[in-house]
């Protein structure tokens, strides 16, 4: 399987047969352009511009915007309510984690979450091996909490998302930079990469932080 960050919260994960994009983002929302990618499956986590530009991915991918099981070329997706903030929706409303199972790997991705998990939600994602966390705060949890929710799941690879980089000039607030979530897991268990390659059978034993490159 191999994993590239597109920007904000969205990742290309292209696996043996089957390609799977999250959170496509409208380029007017970041300030920065959606990369070409083609896909089978797109997730949407929300319905706000800056992770539901299911137009900008070619192909003619399967579509998952909400909570529920499905099945779609043998990948599994759990798609699992939850919400944008902190106070069970009131702010900003719902959100969906994804639980994706392709090639023998668990793969989760929280789009904004807004809070710790709840124990129901830890009890469904369970043995995680890559979790896509959001960590920027003021949309969503912030490095602190991010760390947390990491101890909640505790999984082999840990992709920060929804950050702030300086091409992220769409929003109307700064997010906070990837730098105070590695101060909280420790900077000594970080690796930054321009793609994640893994298979099941080399993850690692203890949890890795990667930062991956945005695809230009």
């Amino acid at each position: 399987m191999e994993i590239s960050f597109l920007g904000h919260s969205s990742f290309k994960i292209k696996g043996k047969d089957v390609t799977v994009v999250t959170d496509p983002f409208d380029p007017k929302e970041t300030g920065f352009e959606f990369p070409k990618v083609e896909a089978d499956i797109v997730t949407v986590s929300h319905e706000h511009t800056d992770h539901n530009f299911v137009k900008g991915v070619k192909g003619e991918p399967f579509v998952i915007s909400g909570p529920g099981e499905y099945e779609v070329k043998g990948v599994r997706v759990f798609g699992i309510k939850a919400f944008h903030d902190n106070k069970k929706g009131a702010e900003r409303g719902r959100i969906v984690l994804y639980l994706i199972e392709m090639d023998d790997l668990s793969l989760v991705h929280l789009g904004d979450l807004g809070h710790k998990l709840e124990h129901d939600q830890v009890e469904e994602l369970n043995a995680v091996d890559i979790l896509m966390v959001p960590v920027g705060g003021i949309y969503t949890i912030n490095a602190e909490t991010a760390a947390e929710v990491v101890a909640q799941l505790e999984p082999k690879i840990v992709v920060p998302m929804h950050y702030q980089i300086p091409e992220l000039t769409g929003l109307s607030k700064k997010l906070d930079p990837v730098e105070k979530f590695l101060e909280q897991m420790g900077e000594e268990n970080v690796r930054r990469e321009k793609k994640l390659k893994i298979t099941k059978s080399n993850l690692p034993e203890d949890t890795e932080v990667v930062v991956l490159e945005r695809t230009k």
